[in-house]
């Protein structure tokens, strides 16, 4: 969901590492779709990376706790929810290959961010321009389409590029290649561009990405049993789009979410509808009650220029009263750090459960490791970066936001960390 962070850290390692990619013509054969066929998978495969985690946490009761399930079969469970896709710490986001493995982990509801292609189609994007630096766009014919096509670096000058969903047709879209998120800003040419994965993430599964479209994302969760979130992107071009005249408002746009479930026969209790604009989840309230009932308010205001945490507190009440029912804020909004470098429930947290609002929070296994993430600021630990020190600290945040704070859910990068807890203490 969060795009600010991301971008700084890309950017960052983009200009002091440049990290090798498959060489461009293995990028140039993405993979066909094909309808999938009913798989539920009764078990989750949950991998050595909870261990780690619990090996490196402090002595203590939790750690006691969460070694005991070392042994367990764990099962899905939505406590568990696939961040674009679930897997993007290891695999290229928003793609077949992240919601495959995000499933596999366990994650009981899978999510893909929607942005709109030139001919209205919708498809599985964290943002509408970022195509440049998720797919293979700008090593392709279609690099002449995007918005800014592709510049090399000059003179000190970095690279650039930006390329839209919006520049190209869905079976163009189709026809590009997901990566790992990042860049090369000393690029100079359009192969070396594609690299700058952060060193902590990898391109072990990077070949080639399959990228979905948001009725094949349908498919493909409904497939495997699960449940569904989508996120409506904030649209990066003038609405309506297409020109004067055009219909393609911004509530069409949110309709046409709801229009492909309906499609699909999918039930609006197994969806979760998101947005960071109050005005959808308003007109999803107000156009079909039965999708409006679970959509999710995704709130940063507090990162607004002029804001504040405790702006943001204020307007839980309003959202309340304006009929909805789920919030879902970054993580540091809920939590603060009490004696002894504890972590404990946020104002956010207390007033948001004593207003009645569910609560789902984003995103973990987002920030690398957590020692350097923490003493560099990062935006999803800096309530309580000062009481953070290692990675094994990653399950004292997950303790106090499923036990303390109750939230519904946590959106992760890697879903068996939260799969493997929400096991443990049986949150399904």
């Amino acid at each position: 969901m969060h795009v600010k962070t991301a971008s700084i850290v890309v950017a960052v390692f983009a200009a002091t590492h440049a990290f090798a990619l498959p060489k461009t013509e293995e990028w140039s054969k993405p993979k066909p779709w094909k309808n999938p066929t009913q798989h539920y998978f009764q078990n989750a495969e949950l991998g050595p990376r909870p261990q780690f985690l619990i090996t490196d946490m402090d002595e203590g009761w939790l750690k006691d706790r969460l070694s005991a399930c070392s042994d367990m079969v764990a099962q899905p469970t939505k406590f568990s929810i696939g961040h674009r896709g679930g897997a993007c710490l290891q695999f290229p986001e928003e793609t077949r290959e992240s919601i495959e493995a995000g499933t596999r982990m366990g994650a009981g509801i899978l999510e893909c961010d929607v942005a709109f292609t030139s001919d209205r189609e919708l498809v599985c994007r964290h943002d509408q321009c970022d195509l440049h630096t998720t797919t293979n766009i700008v090593a392709t014919d279609l690099n002449a389409k995007c918005t800014t096509p592709f510049t090399p670096a000059v003179n000190g000058t970095a690279a650039t590029a930006k390329c839209c969903t919006s520049d190209i047709t869905l079976a163009e879209f189709k026809s590009l290649c997901g990566k790992m998120d990042g860049f090369n800003a000393s690029a100079t040419t359009p192969e070396d561009f594609l690299h700058g994965t952060p060193a902590w993430r990898t391109d072990l599964y990077a070949t080639c990405g399959t990228v979905l479209s948001h009725k094949e994302f349908l498919a493909l969760v409904d497939s495997h049993g699960r449940d569904f979130t989508t996120e409506l992107k904030q649209p990066r071009v003038p609405m309506p789009f297409g020109g004067d005249g055009s219909d393609y408002t911004q509530q069409r746009y949110a309709q046409q979410v709801i229009d492909e479930y309906r499609a699909a026969a999918i039930d609006p209790a197994r969806v979760w509808l998101q947005s960071f604009e109050f005005d959808d989840v308003a007109y999803w309230l107000q156009a079909d009650p039965a999708f409006g009932a679970q959509a999710v308010l995704l709130d940063e205001s507090a990162d607004l220029p002029g804001s504040s945490l405790a702006a943001a507190v204020a307007n839980l009440s309003f959202y309340r009263d304006a009929g909805v029912r789920v919030v879902a804020p970054p993580l540091q909004y809920l939590v603060a750090l009490g004696e002894g470098d504890e972590y404990v429930p946020s104002d956010y947290a207390t007033t948001a459960k004593a207003l009645g609002l569910k609560i789902l929070t984003w995103s973990l296994e987002r920030s690398g490791p957590l020692a350097q993430a923490a003493a560099a600021g990062d935006y999803y630990w800096s309530t309580i970066a000062n009481g953070t020190h290692k990675d094994g600290d990653m399950y004292r945040l997950v303790d106090v936001l499923a036990r303390q704070v109750g939230v519904l859910g946590i959106f992760s990068d890697w879903s068996a960390t939260v799969t493997y807890y929400a096991n443990c203490f049986g949150l399904f």
